[in-house]
């Protein structure tokens, strides 16, 4: 018995960093899946260990007295975290309504709780919405419906444009929606059938995901992957890209066939597409959900493989771009892509002469939320990017949110970007994109960048 309580008490010590740690970063992404029950068990548990430590005479002596202090930290450590929380929540909800239409067009969140979504909306806080599978999960698909309808119309009465609402159905392994919508396969599969058939086919891949979104009131899917199949194995730690499985081929060109026709489909049923992750991640080995990573390749190979694709399906569609969080070390060895001023406006913008909408993939990925992200918003902002994605964890909105207030009020973003952002938005919106029909073949795509070289169709 003796052996057991110390080996108790032993445990008790080791356990209380931890429990202080996740008391005091009770709202971080990693430990999203505490956040309700799980810290109100963390809060009753070491209310529970003070009281059985008082009741067994531990209190008596120095070593007892500091190990009930430090169990009475995670209770005071998580009110400080959540008082933190709600005062930065309060700041946003509390802005003008001048500052909510020139910020809130720029933002598009994941969501768990409508009423709390809702509000945003009506605000003008956000831009868009992102859908997944814990909006359905169980409830049925006619419920999401009602609720996106519900949000619309929250819009509608405020006088506020549509929202964006994007789901990530690719297909294969990634289809958050699917079921109850209809699991498509990877459109990797179509690569072993005759360029004919593999067009054919990947444009009814879309059309069925276009179709079923567009009922849901979807209006943007956040795929096709345009990312080059790795030539290799990546990182074993890699555990949420896993871009082997969803990178549809190795080849510039049948990628491009691929998903041209795939993009068709979804237009044609009222839905856009999202092109990613540029600059490319299929060379890359580090998972950019939880570490930053680099790509090392020159501009010019990539220019005559991995952006042959991008600069394909841009040009014959009116597809967003999505800009991933890996380094292009040769462009700007500083920062990731998705806030660099140099990649978005110097290449994107600039030399391909894209003014389409550019979106950041998920700021709560590690190798943005883990370093400096007040920073990446607003050089994200300053670089012409025009969406920021809070997806994964809806709550870190107020956080991202607040850095760019923040940087607004201090007079450190870049009005002149700001104001060709919203052009763009504005064009991009839904209820501007009702009607419009893809312009597959012209010469110049609806976002307004130069058709590619035909070269480029061939991979050449």
């Amino acid at each position: 018995m003796q052996f057991l309580n110390r080996l108790c008490l032993v445990l008790l010590w080791l356990a209380t960093p931890l429990a202080a740690f996740a008391a005091a970063n009770k709202n971080d992404p990693y430990l999203l899946v505490l956040r309700g029950a799980g810290n109100i068990a963390l809060v009753v548990a070491s209310i529970l260990v003070v009281i059985v430590l008082l009741r067994r005479g531990h209190w008596r002596s120095i070593a007892g007295k500091l190990l009930v202090t430090l169990w009475c930290l995670p209770p005071l450590l998580m009110s400080a975290a959540h008082v933190r929380f709600e005062l930065r929540k309060h700041a946003v909800l509390s802005v003008s309504a001048a500052e909510a239409r020139q910020l809130g067009p720029h933002f598009m969140v994941g969501y768990s709780s409508f009423p709390e979504v809702a509000r945003l909306a009506e605000q003008g806080l956000i831009g868009g919405v992102y859908v997944t599978r814990h909006n359905i999960r169980g409830r049925t698909i006619e419920a999401l419906r009602a609720e996106i309808a519900a949000l619309q119309h929250k819009r509608r009465a405020a006088g506020l444009p549509p929202l964006v609402v994007a789901a990530d159905q690719e297909g294969g392994i990634v289809g958050h929606l699917a079921p109850p919508l209809t699991k498509v396969p990877a459109l990797a599969t179509l690569t072993g059938l005759a360029p004919g058939d593999q067009q054919a086919r990947a444009e009814e891949f879309g059309r069925i995901h276009g179709r079923e979104l567009a009922d849901l009131g979807v209006n943007l899917n956040l795929a096709p992957v345009l990312d080059l199949k790795p030539p290799v194995r990546r990182n074993r730690l890699d555990f949420h890209t896993l871009i082997g499985q969803r990178a549809i081929a190795a080849d510039p060109a049948v990628v491009s066939t691929i998903a041209s026709a795939y993009v068709r489909g979804l237009e044609e049923s009222g839905v856009g597409a999202t092109l990613k992750h540029f600059p490319g991640i299929g060379r890359v080995r580090d998972d950019t959900h939880h570490f930053s990573a680099s790509l090392d390749t020159p501009v010019k190979e990539l220019e005559a493989t991995d952006w042959l694709p991008f600069r394909e399906v841009l040009s014959h569609s009116r597809s967003a771009l999505m800009v991933g969080h890996v380094t292009l070390t040769a462009v700007d060895p500083d920062r990731a892509a998705s806030h660099s001023k140099r990649v978005v406006e110097g290449i994107v913008r600039g030399k391909w002469g894209y003014q389409g909408v550019v979106m950041t993939d998920d700021l709560v990925m590690g190798a943005i939320y883990q370093n400096d992200v007040c920073r990446a918003v607003v050089e994200a902002i300053n670089a012409g990017v025009d969406m920021l994605l809070v997806a994964y964890d809806g709550a870190q909105f107020y956080r991202v949110f607040s850095c760019a207030l923040d940087a607004s009020r201090q007079d450190r973003l870049d009005a002149a970007m700001l104001r060709a952002s919203a052009a763009r938005l504005e064009l991009r919106s839904p209820a501007a994109q009702a009607g419009a029909v893809s312009p597959v073949g012209s010469t110049l795509g609806m976002m307004g960048m130069p058709a590619a070289p035909r070269a480029m169709a061939r991979g050449g």
